[in-house]
């Protein structure tokens, strides 16, 4: 990431650990006032990023999550460590539900990261 993020956090990229980040994605979006559909939505969306990137994560790499924060959205990013140079299917079913929840789906990889990023915005704002 090029900008410092309102939020950043670092877990083992480990399917187990997904559940802490789609905890923590829900508490901003309360703190942002989303509704209980927008937080649920998101937190969906994060869970798809995250088997996204999961899918090539070197084994002991990190998962990596910024969360850009303004009135009304939250701008994710989720990242793992990976030197496999396969791409995140944009193809998968995954990857359909999380353009569907979300939009400015972006997939790339940047040095040893692959990552999605993608923006909610909650419906009492729209």
């Amino acid at each position: 990431m090029s900008h410092s993020p309102d939020v950043e956090l670092r877990l083992p990229a480990e399917s187990a650990y997904v559940a802490v980040l789609r905890m923590t994605t829900a508490g901003l979006a309360a703190r942002l006032d989303f509704t209980l559909d927008d937080i649920e939505d998101l937190r969906m969306a994060v869970g798809e990023a995250c088997a996204l990137v999961l899918e090539h994560a070197d084994p002991g790499g990190d998962l990596h999550a910024w969360f850009d924060l303004s009135d009304g959205s939250i701008r994710v990013a989720v990242a793992a460590d990976s030197s496999s140079d396969a791409n995140p299917d944009e193809g998968s079913f995954g990857w359909q539900v999380l353009t569907a929840l979300t939009s400015d789906v972006v997939s790339r990889r940047e040095g040893q990261l692959h990552w999605v990023s993608f923006t909610v915005r909650s419906s009492i704002a729209a």
